[in-house]
């Protein structure tokens, strides 16, 4: 049961959805799953905390290596649950003045407003900040011409450098109207509009590939990892 029946509602809910999608008939059905996949999303979530709370209080009670940063975790955790499910700080809506609740978690200036503004984006632009030295790195060692292809990989990153630059508008600026195709910023947006596109478009259509034939599979039960490794 705890294999067969996961199968069977997986089975069901993704054929209902392609079905639903193609034949205008069942479109209703289409949206009735929906619906249930945002109410079993909504059970997710709730387990989902659940077992980050039981995980990380273990490692917090069993003194692990780095426990510290659990402790930051469960704080940041409680703290944006409760002021999110609480609406502290909520401007109540036009419609309704003397309900606090009517308003909006996230409405400018309640405290849930304040952790995302002051507290999530610039932890994600410092994460994101840190990044950049990483790519610079790796691009580094990439870019080592040893071969044919990466000379020619390295040559293409030089130029679209250069022509997002103010720097390489200067170098070639003093080229003629007639030699206009050979300026840093001509050439970084031909490199970008025909050989990035083309690379893109064939990226994004052997994901479409693969996405569709990964669906299938999960829905005819060949790949069963979503249940677990038992």
């Amino acid at each position: 049961m705890k294999r067969t029946v996961p199968l069977i509602i997986t089975a069901v809910g993704g054929f209902v959805l392609l079905f639903s999608y193609f034949i205008p008939l069942t479109q209703s059905w289409g949206e009735d799953a929906s619906v249930w996949f945002d109410i079993l999303a909504a059970i997710a979530f709730i387990l989902g905390g659940g077992r980050l709370l039981k995980k990380k209080m273990k490692k917090v009670w069993d003194g692990s290596r780095g426990y510290g940063y659990s402790i930051v975790t469960i704080a940041a955790f409680v703290v944006t649950l409760y002021v999110g499910l609480g609406k502290v700080g909520v401007t109540p809506a036009e419609m309704y003045p003397n309900d606090a609740w009517s308003g909006a978690q996230d409405s400018e200036g309640s405290a849930f407003w304040y952790l995302y503004e002051y507290f999530f984006k610039p932890l994600t632009a410092t994460m994101f900040s840190m990044l950049a030295f990483y790519v610079a790195s790796a691009a580094f060692r990439a870019f080592r011409a040893k071969n044919f292809e990466a000379v020619l990989l390295l040559g293409t990153a030089f130029i679209i450098l250069l022509g997002r630059t103010y720097a390489g508008t200067l170098l070639t600026g003093w080229m003629p109207e007639w030699m206009a195709f050979l300026k840093t910023e001509t050439l970084t947006l031909w490199i970008m509009s025909v050989f990035n596109t083309a690379g893109g478009r064939a990226i994004m259509i052997g994901i479409a590939l693969g996405l569709v034939s990964t669906s299938l599979k999960v829905m005819l039960g060949v790949d069963r990892s979503y249940l677990g490794s038992e």
